[in-house]
């Protein structure tokens, strides 16, 4: 086989594979930075908890327009801005911390959103919604896909300068500027922005997985806020077509196959990563001499 039947052929002879291929490096494109800033932050988990706090609202659309994507995506944006606010106000009015609020609100609504798909649904439509259709994406998803990307990434230039100083120093930027709660606030507007458009291709198990797993690879690569970033979305673009290419070839459903390639990218750079790398560790250092 020629690594032209291997690696181009499947995007030059099928248009649904071009489709699916473009839709993930837009995806890719927003999710990559916005997953660096998750981990610098600390809050990987909230990632997680918020791809699972869309599927609620996501399901209602479901229940009243069937597999329509603005339904879908309008309800997945209210029930993720719904989650973080009131887990926002539980946290302030209550003892309980924010992470288990959020753990609290997420488990809550897989189970409802679960349970509201399959209240009309098939099995289907069911995975449908947990695992998307990346290979299905039409022109109106291509097109929510790309103007998230780009949303994301102008504000995440405009809200820059907070953002990396309330990771580094919080107080400092308390002290010397009032832009650290609105740039948070918009931030996680980011978050839910991006994790509704993943639903759309990954489906709501799967969508966080295209943003954190290169961040925590880059991790490895880079130690520079900018070069973090870099690395991230390269290796989000690489994992989504080598996931396409072996789901062609090997006849696997291609969302796992997009977040398994991510996942073989960072127990890579785990091993073998210049910055904290295991290899690199094992190795014995030289001694600086006199």
């Amino acid at each position: 086989m020629t690594f032209y039947d291997f690696a181009i052929a499947p995007f030059a002879e099928f248009e649904f594979m071009r489709r699916a291929l473009v839709g993930c490096l837009a995806l890719a494109l927003g999710a990559g930075p916005v997953g660096v800033f998750l981990m610098l932050r600390r809050m990987s988990l909230f990632g997680d908890a918020m791809a699972h706090a869309i599927l609620p609202g996501a399901a209602i659309g479901y229940l009243a327009a069937g597999l329509s994507l603005t339904a879908m995506t309008i309800g997945g944006l209210v029930a993720g801005f719904t989650v973080v606010l009131l887990a926002g106000l539980v946290t302030r009015a209550t003892a309980l911390k924010e992470d288990a609020s959020l753990a609290a609100f997420y488990l809550i609504s897989l189970a409802l959103g679960v349970t509201i798909v399959s209240l009309k649904g098939s099995n289907i439509d069911l995975l449908h919604v947990l695992f998307g259709s990346v290979l299905a994406l039409d022109d109106a998803a291509m097109i929510l896909l790309a103007a998230m990307a780009s949303i994301t990434l102008v504000v995440l230039a405009i809200i820059y300068r907070p953002l990396v100083l309330e990771c580094v120093d919080p107080s400092f930027l308390k002290s010397v500027s009032r832009a650290g709660g609105p740039a948070h606030l918009a931030f996680l507007a980011l978050v839910v922005m991006t994790l509704v458009g993943g639903f759309n291709a990954l489906g709501t198990l799967l969508s966080v997985g295209i943003m954190m797993l290169p961040a925590a690879a880059a991790r490895f690569w880079a130690i520079e806020l900018t070069g973090m970033i870099c690395v991230a979305t390269l290796i989000g673009l690489l994992s989504s077509v080598s996931g396409l290419i072996l789901s062609y070839h090997l006849g696997l459903p291609s969302g796992p196959a997009i977040i398994l390639s991510a996942g073989v990218a960072y127990f890579a750079s785990l091993a073998f990563g210049p910055h904290g790398g295991l290899v690199l560790r094992l190795l014995p250092q030289r001694h600086l001499e006199a």
